[in-house]
């Protein structure tokens, strides 16, 4: 009987379940509530009432779902920035719906709007690092970072009222070249993991930065190898 047990045991390991990577979904939730965001930027389309649904599906739980995909396949970086931008767009999207006054009217001596430009630039500080490592992941993401890095200071200093018509202009283009660049990325993961061979390139990292050993990237994390 105990022996029956243990087999059953190895063969349950032996056909533990493979995730795919989420990777395609992940980039293409980011794509998606980018490029329908910046119509209304760019004036293309009008307001943010029809935005939130992107937001919250695509822009958020995509994000979120993908991310903790990457976290049970051990991806650090998809793990982290995937799901701190889905985390982001959960709270662009609500507070979209605060201001549209969906929970109850707004007493503005107790709302400033300038705290959205106080969290862009917390954003902005996180994405500098996430574009170092970008930079070592390919040059398709790599772009993808320096574009949000033009988006999230703009998005700021707009909520500021500084230079308020550069800065929307600024973060219009660059939130467009992001949802672009996400598709083709999205798209390119897609095809390149089912054909199992490069099919649409993304570019090689620039190799600025040398990635450790598995034992220097373990103590960096503080675990034993």
């Amino acid at each position: 009987m105990w022996g029956v047990q243990k087999m059953q045991q190895q063969q349950h390991v032996e056909t533990k379940i493979v995730m795919a990577d989420p990777t395609a979904l992940g980039v293409f939730g980011l794509a998606m509530v980018t490029f329908v965001a910046a119509t209304a930027k760019l004036h293309w389309t009008n307001g943010v009432t029809f935005l939130i649904p992107w937001a919250i599906f695509l822009g958020s739980l995509a994000q979120i779902w993908a991310s903790t995909i990457d976290f049970k396949k051990n991806n650090y970086f998809g793990a982290v920035v995937l799901g701190a931008y889905g985390l982001f767009w959960m709270a662009v999207a609500l507070h979209w719906a605060i201001s549209l006054g969906w929970f109850g009217a707004i007493d503005m001596s107790k709302a400033d709007p300038r705290q959205f430009g106080v969290a862009c630039f917390g954003y902005f500080i996180f994405s500098l690092f996430v574009m170092v490592a970008a930079f070592e992941v390919n040059k398709a993401f790599a772009a993808m970072l320096v574009l949000i890095n033009i988006l999230l200071p703009s998005l700021a200093l707009a909520s500021f009222g500084i230079a308020p018509e550069l800065c929307g202009v600024l973060a219009a283009w660059s939130e467009m070249a992001i949802g672009l660049i996400g598709f083709y990325s999205a798209g390119a993961i897609f095809l390149n993991s089912f054909f199992g061979r490069v099919v649409l390139p993304l570019g090689a990292p620039f190799g600025f930065i040398k990635k450790g050993t598995a034992q220097q990237i373990a103590a960096a994390a503080g675990v034993k190898a």
